[in-house]
């Protein structure tokens, strides 16, 4: 039986490397472009025919769209609207990701620090910008709050510059961890099932409900994912 972990190896599908760099087409790349296509294809079909009393396929990119406006809104409130294709967007390139990778033979580019952790970095970079954009130099007020007496500055200042940077870890580690566990116990029991034949069975309705509970998962961790970007979003908006 193959190894639980062999499902999460990076294969190149088409090798390729410039002076010393390999920068290969690979599984992982395949099925980022995969999850930008069928979000595509998926809100396309969906909003195909726009009417003002939506069907049950207009109203599920509707209510995706009404929730995620009323998040960012609650928490960053109607300045960070003007983001809100910024958001929405990581919602569901992490959301169609994760659901991609519960097919057979797919491969979860979320389970991949670097994939998450770039994605994590570069949603805290656009935050920064955004504090700096709306800010200006007021934005150092990030690393030394209000009310802070500026003798404290030397302890304060690193800590709170800690905390910025901690931020892509916090984003990053939840939705691997989540993301790996739960494809390597889907791993082990389908060995199981192979193992067994007939008396397979049993660890066949496990497996079926875990993969119905890894749908929730996967859609609750690109929330969480989203829920974290819109209040980091709100702390480079308002002051401290």
């Amino acid at each position: 039986m193959a190894s639980p972990l062999e499902q999460f190896n990076v294969k190149p599908i088409i090798p390729l490397e410039i002076d010393g760099y390999d920068i290969s087409f690979t599984n992982s790349a395949l099925f980022m472009v995969l999850a930008v296509a069928a979000v595509i294809l998926v809100l396309g079909f969906c909003l195909r025919k726009r009417t003002v009393i939506p069907d049950m396929a207009q109203l599920v990119p509707e209510m995706a769209y009404e929730f995620i406006h009323n998040l960012l809104k609650n928490s960053a409130g109607k300045e960070g609207l003007k983001y809100f294709s910024f958001i929405f967007s990581i919602f569901l390139f992490i959301a169609f990701g994760n659901l991609l990778g519960l097919f057979p033979y797919s491969f979860t580019f979320t389970s991949h620090l670097a994939t998450v952790g770039t994605l994590a970095i570069f949603a805290l970079l656009f935050n920064i910008s955004v504090g700096i954009y709306t800010k200006k130099w007021g934005y150092l007020r990030t690393f030394l709050p209000r009310g802070i007496p500026w003798l404290l500055a030397p302890l304060v200042v690193p800590i709170e510059a800690i905390s910025l940077l901690s931020k892509p870890f916090s984003l990053t580690v939840r939705l691997v961890a989540n993301m790996t566990v739960g494809h390597i116990m889907l791993k082990i029991l389908a060995g199981f099932v192979v193992a067994l034949g007939l008396a397979g069975a049993v660890p066949l309705l496990f497996d079926a409900c875990i993969i119905v509970f890894e749908m929730f998962i996967a859609v609750l961790q690109a929330f969480i994912f989203t829920v974290l970007s819109c209040i980091y979003l709100s702390d480079a908006l308002h002051y401290h």
